[in-house]
């Protein structure tokens, strides 16, 4: 067969294989390594074979034959598992309809609910009675004996129907980026919990549509009997949540899969206008309210450095237009500390390919407000917002307390640039808070961050009324993309956010680009919208 057609053909069949390996397998990466193997020896055989009848059946077969071989290599003497009871599989098993049964015997067993699992476990694998049963699960007889008919009329239902494999079984979600907004916990934020590609598909399993274990596991291709401790585990730090008729759903955030390119661009649009109008009238109110700042250290001595941060704090979150819903719920309390909304950006495709672009949208991301309280000297707090007019890398985890106050001991004498601080001192370095002369390359405030932050002053309520009704009417449209749970935290986020760090990015270029504030300087991209408040300045002694 010429190769055009294999790859056609493999093409062609790809979902199907996936699929197959997915019903065979217990997890998403044995499913994989599976369907390698079947594309593999199914391309090469296409290649090989002069003409193919029934291309289905001929793609049919080999896929069993590959998978009767797998088990037989990768299987041998492992056990399957059934909540926590192994079941073995012996080497000595013919490849044939017996085992083929025992095999999907095996597999219903493991979609039965955990307690009907044991009791036909116990039943049937370790011959106890009824009555056996009753007393050592501490259930009436009765109760057990109700069980053991469910179970026979559900494991007779998977024997004479083909289960079903929901969306997520055979193209699973992959995660582009996980953040938060809160508090991580010891272990970092949501990404310790939704890296893993299984953990990350069971939750958003009941994104839109609440469902039980049997369903998760269903919707995935998966035995319950494989998720149930994944699912008690993302239950108990928050990330799943209890519904009625035992089902889950979930207050994590996942962006939607498809997006409007021209509702986009509206927005932007009407943010545009609103950072115009704020650069003309509240900036001015901004600069003269900080330009007598005294006990300010800015290297340089360009106080413009400081006059854009106080405006870009300000524009960020003096002129916000607050929604009062309440987004409590929203915020996971994980075991090891952590408080914070998590949010997953997922893979979108533009819902409207045909809408022609009429402006070009730059990157307006902003990793912020980064604040960081020292408790080791209470007076040392950091105040910082990555964005693209700074040159700082890693952001919210490369931005350490630890940064802060070892530069308030650096500055106090505490430690000096020797091999008892090496370490330290090669942080302050790659951080660029020091230069290569260890001269200081950071704006430090005398005083408290709320007194300074506090002075900014905010806008007539008639200019921030102007932008109420557009930062709603987006927000109620946005919110239509979301599950229905999500609708408070998406209006309340898009409603909030409207007038943000987005705007106040705006608001810079304006300020940059007419002359109102010099280009920056490598060294000043390093302190921009960067704060360190303490109760010293450099040079000053006590």
């Amino acid at each position: 067969m010429e190769k055009q057609q294999a790859d056609k053909i493999i093409t062609e069949y790809f979902q199907k294989i996936y699929g197959f390996a997915v019903r065979k397998c217990y997890s998403y990466q044995e499913a994989e390594e599976l369907c390698a193997e079947i594309v593999q020896k199914a391309y090469l055989s296409l290649l090989r074979a002069e003409e193919v009848y029934n291309v289905e059946g001929y793609i049919w077969r080999i896929s069993e034959h590959t998978y009767a071989r797998y088990v037989s290599v990768r299987k041998r003497q492992e056990g399957i598992s059934i909540d926590g009871m192994e079941i073995p599989f012996y080497d000595e098993y013919a490849l044939g309809e017996a085992e083929e049964e025992i095999k999907r015997l095996r597999r219903e067993i493991a979609f039965l609910t955990e307690k009907r699992r044991r009791i036909v476990y116990s039943f049937y694998y370790r011959d106890r009675s009824v009555s056996e049963i009753a007393r050592e699960m501490g259930l009436p007889e009765g109760t057990v004996k109700w069980h053991l008919n469910k179970a026979r009329n559900e494991l007779k239902e998977g024997f004479t129907m083909e289960r079903k494999i929901g969306r997520l079984g055979l193209a699973p979600v992959e995660a582009l980026d996980i953040s938060h907004d809160g508090t991580p916990g010891t272990n970092g934020g949501p990404e310790y919990y939704l890296e893993d590609k299984v953990n990350l598909n069971i939750v958003y399993s009941v994104y839109h549509t609440p469902r039980t274990k049997e369903e998760i596991a269903e919707e995935m291709g998966m035995t319950p009997v494989w998720l149930e401790d994944r699912i008690d585990f993302l239950e108990g730090n928050g990330f799943l949540v209890k519904t009625g008729g035992n089902r889950y759903t979930t207050y994590v955030e996942f962006s939607p899969e498809t997006y409007s390119y021209e509702l986009e661009e509206t927005k932007v649009k009407r943010q545009l206008e609103i950072a115009g109008i704020l650069a003309k009238e509240y900036v001015p109110l901004v600069r003269e309210a900080v330009r007598d700042r005294k006990d300010v250290f800015i290297p340089g001595g360009n106080r413009e450095l400081l006059e854009a941060a106080a405006v870009f704090y300000g524009v960020s979150h003096k002129c916000s237009i607050w929604n009062s819903r309440d987004t409590s719920r929203y915020f996971v309390q994980t075991t090891d500390g952590g408080s914070y909304i998590p949010s997953v950006q997922l893979k979108t495709v533009r819902s409207d390919p045909d809408y022609v672009p009429t402006i070009e949208i730059p990157d307006y991301s902003a990793c912020g407000d980064m604040n960081r309280q020292s408790g080791k000297y209470p007076s040392v707090y950091g105040w910082s917002v990555d964005t693209r007019y700074s040159s700082r890398r890693g952001t919210w985890k490369n931005n350490l307390t630890s940064d802060y106050e070892a530069l308030y001991e650096f500055i106090s004498g505490t430690i000096r640039d020797d091999m008892a601080n090496e370490e330290k001192i090669r942080r302050l370095h790659e951080r660029k808070f020091l230069s290569e002369e260890n001269d200081i390359n950071v704006m430090i405030l005398k005083g408290a961050a709320k007194d300074f932050f506090g002075g900014i002053p905010e806008p007539d309520s008639a200019l921030r009324d102007q932008f109420a009704d557009m930062a709603l009417e987006y927000a109620m449209k946005e919110a239509g993309n979301y599950p229905a749970q999500m609708h408070d935290l998406i209006i309340n986020d898009m409603t909030n956010s409207f007038i943000g760090r987005t705007v106040a990015l705006m608001v810079m270029d304006i300020l940059y680009k007419d002359g109102t504030f010099r280009p920056l300087t490598e060294n000043e991209r390093v302190t921009s919208n960067l704060i360190m408040f303490c109760d010293r300045l450099p040079g000053e002694s006590r």
